[in-house]
């Protein structure tokens, strides 16, 4: 059956506690320390390189991790493949993330190479932590040498899929954060119908959540597909 793609607008912000580890608790485990330890001067960091397929919640992380920053008040370097302005080294910035390295140009990759060093042997003596993620290994990027090399040196994690069972716990569970109960025929028909991986998922359920409440109705298969035909 043919898959549907969506124009839903925003998603949540990205939050480490949304996020679902299930194979993955030790990337996660990992991140908070990181997060809780960032402005600590006793704190010496090491890059962390998080890798995985499409849907694996390596952008959800990143992302949380930049609010997260944000929140303690700590500036962050942040660059993706979608990234047009590139500034300068900040000193001010206490980390710098680096998410879809695997799609870098040569004008990005050497971006990326210039914040790599700033940040790990800055003019100012305090070294500063690199996050970055990719779908493949270090060792396979297709990027520049000195810029691969340094990314696979420090922590390294892979990312895996949530499996069918796990996918459908973390839709029940995001719906009762919402105060809505999804049937199992719902949880069906969206694994079904839509794309599988749990970012456009939690799209999809926010988009449906909004509908209902508008609508003053319960989620249920004609809702959702009621909403699809007032897109």
């Amino acid at each position: 059956m043919k898959q549907l793609a969506l124009d839903i607008g925003l998603a949540p912000m990205p939050t480490l506690e949304r996020f679902f580890p299930g194979p993955n608790a030790a990337a996660l485990e990992h991140l908070l320390q990181a997060v809780h330890s960032s402005t600590s001067d006793a704190h010496s960091p090491v890059p962390t390189y998080l890798w995985g397929e499409h849907g694996s919640g390596k952008s959800h992380l990143l992302k949380a991790v930049r609010e997260a920053l944000r929140e303690q008040g700590v500036s962050v370097g942040w660059r993706d493949s979608r990234s047009k302005y590139a500034p300068a080294f900040d000193e001010r910035w206490s980390a710098i993330i680096l998410d879809d390295v695997h799609l870098y140009s040569n004008a990005q990759q050497a971006v990326a190479f210039n914040w790599f060093i700033n940040a790990m042997s800055p003019a100012n003596g305090v070294p500063r932590w690199v996050l970055a993620a990719g779908t493949l290994p270090p060792s396979d990027l297709p990027l520049r040498a000195d810029l691969r090399t340094r990314l696979g040196w420090g922590d390294v994690f892979q990312l895996q899929l949530l499996d069918e069972a796990e996918r459908r716990m973390v839709l029940r569970q995001e719906a009762a954060a919402r105060g809505v109960t999804l049937g199992s025929d719902v949880v069906d028909y969206m694994l079904r119908r839509f794309s599988r991986d749990l970012g456009s998922l939690m799209e999809l359920l926010d988009k449906l959540d909004h509908h209902a409440l508008r609508t003053q109705r319960a989620i249920t298969i004609p809702l959702l597909k009621d909403m699809l035909d007032t897109e």
